[in-house]
């Protein structure tokens, strides 16, 4: 589906006041269902400006995604990448995978926006975008412990993030 019929199928959605029916479109033409998927619900908008995604259950149980009524207000590509961000942490809570270290699960998740390894279908952010869930991949990795085994395990992929951050930093210098 090329992004002209999905942003009209979007308004068309948003039109008539469903906006978990649009998120459910978005899960399926993207591909980013997963057994564990309970459902969307609703969840108090933070701003106008702010927004705030959440994968709600007990590791092991279904998890539920909360979207605030809002979620349409703002670009597409950063509605995907949310999205995919709280359908990994579907992932992770799920029986099969079950990561019990929130600071994991949010470095993954994170991770994930920014080189899409679980969901290659997602489109690539702005550089802002990149910058913003970069730092905010970084402070969960710091979060794992000063030399812990789970720093030592994303260790690669924490060069990798870094590498991105100093290449957009770059970029922008030379503007």
């Amino acid at each position: 589906m090329n992004y002209e019929q999905l942003h009209f199928n979007l308004k068309a959605y948003k039109e008539t006041g469903e906006i978990l029916e649009a998120a459910r479109f978005l899960i399926h033409e993207f591909e980013l269902h997963d057994d564990n998927f309970l459902g969307f619900g609703f969840r108090e908008e933070l701003e106008k400006h702010s927004i705030l995604l959440t994968a709600n259950g007990e590791i092991g149980d279904m998890q539920e995604v909360m979207i605030p009524k809002n979620l349409f207000d703002f670009d597409l590509t950063l509605v995907l990448n949310l999205l995919a961000h709280e359908m990994l942490h579907v992932r992770q809570k799920s029986p099969k995978m079950m990561i019990t270290d929130k600071n994991e699960r949010e470095w993954q998740a994170y991770y994930e926006m920014l080189f899409h390894t679980n969901f290659p279908q997602i489109p690539e952010l702005s550089d802002y975008y990149k910058n913003f869930f970069g730092e905010k991949a970084l402070i969960y990795y710091g979060r794992m412990g000063e030399g812990s085994e789970l720093q030592s395990k994303y260790l690669e992929q924490k060069l990798e993030v870094e590498k991105l951050l100093q290449d957009i930093k770059n970029k922008t210098n030379q503007r």
